[in-house]
C-alpha cells in the first residue's frame, strides 16, 4: 500500500504492525522452542530442583529449560538474537509516534526500552553458571527497567481504545502474576513444599507471555505508519492527547496535576538529590551518637556518665541566644559542614573522642536543620521541600541498611575492614552541604515572626517529640518491626527481606502529602497512627505487621505537616523542647529493658506499650495543633511560589529509592538451600557466644570479625547472646542477618525487641522446623530469654535450645529459671543441645538442675571446672569434641564449641588423643599455639576429645 504523505518516491514500503509481528514471533519462538527442545531431550533434568523430582516436579520453570543445557540454551539464544533486531525497531517506532515537542516522558520511555533490550541480551548470553554475579544485575535490572516501560506506554497510549484496553490487561495480568508467583516461589524454597515449583513454573511460563504480548499490542498502534519511514495519518504530530494529558486536565491546579506539570530540569533534580543527602547525614549522626553513648554503661555495666551525650540534640536552645541565633542563620552552610565532622568520627581510635566528635556533629546537625527551616517559613513551598529531603534522607537511610544488613556503612562505628565506606560518604556529603546550602537574602531579625501564630508552641514541640521518636524507633531500620512481630518458626509473618514493604509505606505516606495533599484528613491519618501502633504492639505475625504498615505509611504523611507547623514558632522554645522530650522518650525506651540497672527502672519494667502510647499522644498533639487544612497558616490559599517546581522531584527520588529497595531485596532473598560442613560423619557442630552487642572493644561493628572465627570454626549450630539490638542506643541492628545470609544459615533472631530481653539467637546449617520463645521467670531481674528449636539434622530431628539466664544479684531469679529450663528439657524425647549461659559453678548449686536427672541433660565436660558463665549440654547422642576459643577484642566472653555425631549414642568421659580421632571429628589447626587475629584455644590450650 503506498502512502498517503510522500515526499519522493517509495523503494520499500510497509506497514509498521509487521515489526511488532516479527519481534512476537521471533520472541515466543525463542521461548516457546527452548521448551519444546528441553522437554524433547531432558525432561526428567529440567524439572529436577534442589528439593525435589519427577514425579513430584512434572513441568520446568523458565530458568531451567533456557539455562545451560545444549540445545535448548543454543535455540534460545538463536530466536534472541533475531528478537534483537525487530526490538530495538520496535522501541524506536513507539518514540517516533508519540514523541512531542517540550515533552520529556517520550525520550525516557524510549530509553527505557533500549535498557531492557540490552539488559535482556545480558541476562541471555551470561548465564549464572558463566558469572552468577553479572547475571544476576542484568536480570535485576531488567526486571526494574520492566515498570517504568509499562506505565510510560500506558500512559503515551493514544486514543485507540481497543489497543489501550488490552495494554491495560496484559499489564494487570503481568503484575498481578508476580503475587501468586512469590507466593509459591517462597512455598518451595522457604517450606519445600513438594508440587510448589510446578505450580511456580507455570506462573513463570505465564510472565513470559504477558510480558511479549504487551508489546504485541504495538501492532494495532503501528498499524498507522508505514516504513521507509513515512507518517501516513499524521499521528505522531502531537493532535491526539495521550492518558497523561487527561490526568493533567482533570488534576489542574491540584498537587497531583501541579506535581505532573513541570518541565525537567537537571540543576534542579541535583538541588533535590543533595537536599536529600543532607537529610541522610543527619541519620548517619544522629544513631552513631546514641550507640557510642550505650557502649561506655555496657562495659561499665551501670551509669557510666558517658550517658550525656544522650542530650546533645537539645541545642536548638542555643537560638535563644540572640548572637548564636544571628551567626546561625546567617551561616547555614559552616553549620552543616561542622556537622560533618562526625562523619570523621571515625578515624579517632579512642572511643571517648570519638564519641565526642559524633556529639558535635549531631549538635551542629541539629542546629543547622532548625535553622534552615525555621529560614524558610516564611516561603511555604521551600520549606515543603526542605522537609520532603529531610524525610526522603530516612528512607534512604533505611534503603542504605536494607542493603548493609541494618548497619549504616558511613557510620563511625564502620571502617574499611568491616565493610565501612566512610571516604565516599564523607566526600558527597561535602558535595551534598555546597550545592544545598546558601547564605539567607535576608538579615536575621527578619526571621522574627510578624504576628502570633495560632496554636501552641508547646503542642507543635510535643508533636515533634512524638514524630522523632516514632521515626527514630520505629523506621530508621525497615527490619524493626519485622521482628516485633516475628516469633520463630514455622514462618508466619515478615521476614527481614520482607522490611522493603515498611520502605515503601514510608514512601507512600510522603507521596500521599504531596500528590494528594487535603484527601486525607488529619484526624483518618491519627486513627491510622493510633491503630497502626495498638495492632503492631499487640499482635504477631503478619496482621501485627499490618499495622506496622499503618503506622509507617501515616507518621510519614504527617512529618512535613508537623514541621511546617512548627516554625511558626520561636525555634529555640519549638524545637529545643521537641528534642528534649525525644530524649526522655529515648531514656524510657531503654528503661523498659534495662530496669535492672538505672535508676527508676522498675516503674517502666516491660511497658513498651507505655511508651507507645506517649509516642502516640504526642504525634496527636502536634496534629490537633495543625490548621484545618493540615497546612502552616502562611501557606494557605498560595498556589504558586518561587521553589513549587521542586516537590515533585522529591516523588522522583522516592520513586527511584524504591526500585532501589526492590532490587536489594530481590538480592538478599534466602536460598534456604544450605548444607552442612561435615555431612558424611553426620556431625553437628556447635557453639555458644555472648557477641556483647556487636559492639568490639575498639567500639566498632564487629560482624565481620564474628563471621570470620564461625566460619574457621566450621560451626553448624550457633547460639549467640545478647543480640537484640534493634533499639535505638544499638543503632536498630541486627547482627544475625549479615550472619546468617553471608554464611547460608537459617536464623532464629529470638524474642523480639518488644520482649524486653537483651536478646538470643540460633543460626543453623540445618533446617529450623520448629521454634518457640521463652521468657523464663525474673520476678526481680532482667528477663530471661530461650529458644527451643527442632532441627532437621541428616534426616534425624535434634532440638537445640539457646538460653540466657538472670543476673548473679538474683539468686531467686536463677533457681526459678533452672527449674523451668531443667523441665522443658526433660519433657523433650530426642537427642538434645543446650547452648547456654547459666551463671553458676560447676558441679554446685543450679548446676545440678541443669545437669542430672530432673533435666536428662549431661556436661559436655565435667572435669571442666574452669567456668562461669558458658555451658554446653547435651543428651541423646555420641559427643566427640570439645573446645574453648578465646574471644581476642571482639567482646568479653570466649566462644565455646562441641561436637556431636548424630545416630550414634551417648559416650564416656575417657578422653583421648587427636590422633586417634578421624579427620572430619577434629577441631581446625589454625587456632593451636598463638591462634590468628588473637583468637587460640585457651584454659587447656588445645581441644579435647572423647572416646
Amino acid at each position: 500500500m503506498a502512502p498517503k504523505f510522500k515526499d519522493g518516491d517509495v523503494v520499500v514500503a510497509f506497514s509498521g504492525k509487521w515489526i511488532s509481528w516479527a519481534h512476537t514471533i521471533a520472541a515466543y519462538s525463542a521461548f516457546l522452542g527452548a521448551l519444546i527442545t528441553g522437554l524433547s531431550l531432558h525432561y526428567e533434568k529440567i524439572v529436577q530442583n534442589e528439593h525435589y523430582g519427577y514425579p513430584q516436579e512434572w513441568f520446568p520453570s523458565v530458568s531451567a529449560t533456557i539455562g545451560d543445557r545444549y540445545p535448548e540454551r543454543s535455540v534460545f539464544q538463536f530466536f534472541i538474537a533475531i528478537t534483537s533486531g525487530p526490538r530495538f525497531a520496535l522501541v524506536f517506532l513507539w518514540y517516533t509516534m508519540t514523541a512531542r515537542p517540550k515533552s520529556s516522558l517520550p525520550k525516557f520511555v524510549f530509553w527505557t526500552g533500549m535498557f531492557r533490550t540490552v539488559t535482556c541480551g545480558g541476562w541471555t548470553y551470561v548465564t549464572s553458571t558463566d558469572d552468577h554475579g553479572w547475571h544476576d544485575i542484568f536480570m535485576i535490572s531488567y526486571l526494574v527497567a520492566t515498570l517504568p516501560w509499562t506505565l510510560g506506554c500506558l500512559a503515551l497510549s493514544r486514543n485507540n481504545a481497543k489497543a489501550l484496553r488490552y495494554r491495560k490487561f496484559f499489564a494487570s495480568c503481568f503484575f498481578g502474576t508476580l503475587v501468586p508467583l512469590i507466593y509459591f516461589f517462597i512455598q518451595h524454597k522457604v517450606h519445600k513444599i513438594a508440587g510448589a515449583y510446578t505450580i511456580y513454573a507455570f506462573f513463570e511460563w505465564a510472565l513470559v507471555l504477558f510480558d511479549v504480548s504487551f508489546d504485541a499490542v504495538t501492532a494495532l498502534d503501528f498499524e498507522n505508519l508505514e516504513l521507509v519511514v513515512k507518517d501516513v495519518k499524521g499521528v505522531s504530530r502531537g493532535n491526539a492527547e495521550s492518558v497523561a494529558d487527561e490526568i493533567l486536565k482533570k488534576e489542574k491546579d491540584k498537587p497531583l496535576g501541579n506535581a505532573l506539570d513541570q518541565p525537567f530540569s537537571w540543576n534542579e533534580a541535583l538541588d533535590a538529590v543533595a537536599h536529600t543527602y543532607n537529610g541522610v547525614s543527619f541519620r548517619i549522626l544522629v544513631s552513631p551518637n546514641l550507640l557510642g553513648t550505650c557502649y561506655f554503661p555496657l562495659w561499665h555495666m551501670g551509669i557510666s556518665g558517658y550517658e550525656a551525650f544522650v542530650m546533645v540534640t537539645i541545642s536548638p536552645f542555643l537560638l535563644g541566644i540572640g548572637s548564636v541565633r544571628s551567626f546561625v542563620f546567617q551561616n547555614v552552610r559552616i553549620v552543616h559542614l561542622l556537622s560533618l565532622s562526625g562523619l570523621l568520627a571515625y578515624l579517632i581510635k579512642s572511643p571517648e573522642l570519638r564519641l565526642t566528635a559524633v556529639g558535635f556533629g549531631v549538635s551542629m546537625s541539629c542546629l543547622g536543620w532548625c535553622a534552615t527551616w525555621y529560614a524558610e517559613r516564611a516561603h511555604p513551598i521551600r520549606l515543603e521541600n526542605r522537609a520532603l529531603a529531610w524525610c526522603a534522607g530516612l528512607v534512604a537511610s533505611s534503603i542504605a541498611k536494607f542493603a548493609f544488613y541494618t548497619n549504616n556503612p558511613i557510620w563511625p562505628i564502620m571502617h574499611a575492614a568491616n565493610g565501612g565506606w566512610n571516604k565516599v560518604g564523607f566526600f558527597i556529603a561535602v558535595l551534598a552541604v555546597l550545592r544545598s546550602t546558601r547564605k539567607p537574602d535576608v538579615n536575621g531579625e527578619r526571621f522574627e515572626p510578624t504576628g502570633r501564630p495560632k496554636g501552641s508552641s508547646v503542642s507543635a514541640a510535643l508533636g515533634l517529640a512524638g514524630l522523632f521518636f516514632g521515626m527514630h524507633s520505629l523506621l530508621s531500620d525497615s527490619s524493626t518491626m519485622t521482628l516485633w512481630v516475628w516469633e520463630g518458626f514455622p514462618v508466619r509473618g515478615p521476614i527481614a527481606v520482607n522490611g522493603v514493604l515498611t520502605i515503601l509505606a514510608m514512601s507512600a505516606g510522603i507521596c500521599s502529602g504531596i500528590l494528594y495533599r487535603g484527601k486525607i484528613s488529619t484526624r483518618t491519618k491519627m486513627i491510622s497512627v493510633a491503630g497502626g501502633a495498638f495492632i503492631v504492639t499487640g499482635f504477631s505475625h503478619w496482621f501485627g505487621y499490618i499495622g506496622a504498615l499503618a503506622l509507617a505509611f501515616s507518621a510519614m504523611s504527617l512529618a512535613p505537616e508537623l514541621l511546617a507547623s512548627a516554625v511558626q514558632y520561636d525555634p529555640a522554645s519549638t524545637f529545643g523542647l521537641g528534642f528534649f522530650c525525644y530524649n526522655l522518650l529515648v531514656l524510657a525506651h531503654v528503661w523498659v529493658v534495662a530496669y535492672a540497672f538505672v535508676p527508676g527502672g522498675p516503674l517502666l519494667r516491660e511497658h513498651t506499650d507505655w511508651i507507645m502510647a506517649v509516642m502516640v499522644i504526642l504525634i496527636g498533639l502536634g496534629a490537633y495543633n495543625l490548621p484545618a487544612d493540615g497546612r502552616s497558616a502562611k501557606s494557605k490559599g498560595k498556589s504558586r511560589g518561587y521553589g513549587r517546581y521542586k516537590t515533585p522531584y522529591y516523588v522522583y527520588i522516592l520513586a527511584a529509592l524504591q526500585l532501589l529497595a526492590i532490587s536489594v531485596a530481590y538480592l538478599r532473598f534466602p536460598t534456604n538451600n544450605y548444607k552442612s560442613y561435615h555431612k558424611d560423619e553426620k556431625l553437628i557442630t556447635a557453639g555458644i557466644w555472648t557477641v556483647h552487642f556487636s559492639l568490639d572493644n575498639d567500639m566498632g561493628s564487629s560482624e565481620h570479625r564474628i563471621r570470620d572465627v564461625i566460619q574457621e570454626l566450621e560451626l553448624d549450630v550457633v547460639g549467640l547472646l545478647e543480640t537484640d539490638l534493634q533499639r535505638i542506643i544499638m543503632g536498630n541492628r541486627d547482627t544475625t542477618q549479615f550472619l546468617a545470609e553471608d554464611l547460608g544459615m537459617y536464623v532464629d533472631y529470638g524474642p523480639g525487641p518488644n520482649k524486653h530481653t537483651w536478646g538470643c539467637a540460633l543460626l543453623s546449617k540445618f533446617p529450623i522446623l520448629n521454634s518457640t520463645h521463652h521468657l523464663l521467670p525474673s520476678p526481680v531481674g532482667e528477663l530471661a530469654p530461650a529458644i527451643h528449636a527442632t532441627l532437621d539434622a541428616y534426616g534425624e530431628l535434634v532440638d537445640v535450645f539457646v538460653f540466657h539466664s538472670g543476673q548473679e544479684e538474683d539468686p531467686e531469679d536463677r533457681r526459678l529459671q533452672s527449674e523451668y529450663l531443667a523441665k522443658l528439657m526433660h519433657d523433650s524425647p530426642r537427642p538434645s543441645i543446650l547452648l547456654s549461659y547459666l551463671v553458676t559453678k560447676p558441679l554446685e548449686g543450679n548446676y545440678n538442675t541443669y545437669v542430672g536427672e530432673k533435666s536428662g541433660m549431661k556436661d559436655i565436660d565435667p572435669s571442666d571446672w574452669d567456668r562461669w558463665c558458658e555451658y554446653i549440654l547435651y543428651k541423646g547422642f555420641q559427643r566427640t569434641g570439645y573446645a574453648r576459643v578465646s574471644r581476642s577484642t571482639i567482646t568479653d566472653t570466649e566462644l565455646q564449641v562441641g561436637k556431636f555425631v548424630v545416630g550414634r549414642p551417648e559416650n564416656s568421659n575417657e578422653l583421648v588423643p587427636e590422633a586417634q580421632v578421624p579427620e572430619g571429628l577434629r577441631f581446625p589447626a589454625m587456632f593451636r599455639g598463638e591462634g590468628v587475629r588473637g583468637h587460640r584455644y585457651h584454659v587447656f590450650d588445645e581441644p579435647r576429645y572423647f572416646a
